[in-house]
């Protein structure tokens, strides 16, 4: 598994103009739908329910919303590079301007998991964030992903 078989291009956006995390939760609804079909409200509200379980600002200003979908046959996810951070409960209480989205299927699993392990290691990587920070086009973002995947695993 990498990061290409969980991305779409659609699903990969630069944003400005978001400042709070119901609006942020809205625009991974729109991703997902765009891109993989699934219903804007229904991912808004998986994705906020996961939420209240606890936040998923893993610290670095990065966060790693996930939710558990009807509909999907695979992991899925949406990649979201803000122009300014937003607050966001992280564990290290910073606000978050990359956030990598994950939708797995109700019935996912260990691929949910691998999934998951697999984007926090990713972004765990400082370089790579300071990458994905300095670029602010939706298509050079899909690009950069694109590229780290490739050099893992040549």
């Amino acid at each position: 598994m990498d990061l290409t078989m969980l991305l779409k291009p659609e699903a990969v956006r630069a944003l400005s103009g978001i400042s709070s995390k119901k609006r942020l939760m809205n625009e991974l609804g729109a991703r997902a739908e765009a891109a993989y079909g699934l219903r804007q409200a229904e991912v808004v509200d998986a994705l906020l329910e996961r939420e209240s379980l606890g936040p998923t600002g893993v610290g670095n200003g990065v966060a790693l919303p996930h939710a558990r979908l009807d509909g999907l046959d695979a992991v899925v996810g949406a990649l979201v590079v803000l122009d300014k951070p937003i607050p966001f409960d992280a564990v290290d209480r910073q606000p978050v301007d990359v956030v990598f989205a994950l939708f797995a299927p109700l019935d996912s699993g260990v691929e949910h998991l691998k999934a998951l392990a697999l984007v926090s290691r990713t972004l765990r990587e400082p370089s790579f964030c300071a990458k994905l920070r300095a670029n602010h086009d939706s298509a050079t973002l899909f690009t950069i992903v694109t590229e780290a995947q490739a050099a893992q695993a040549a």
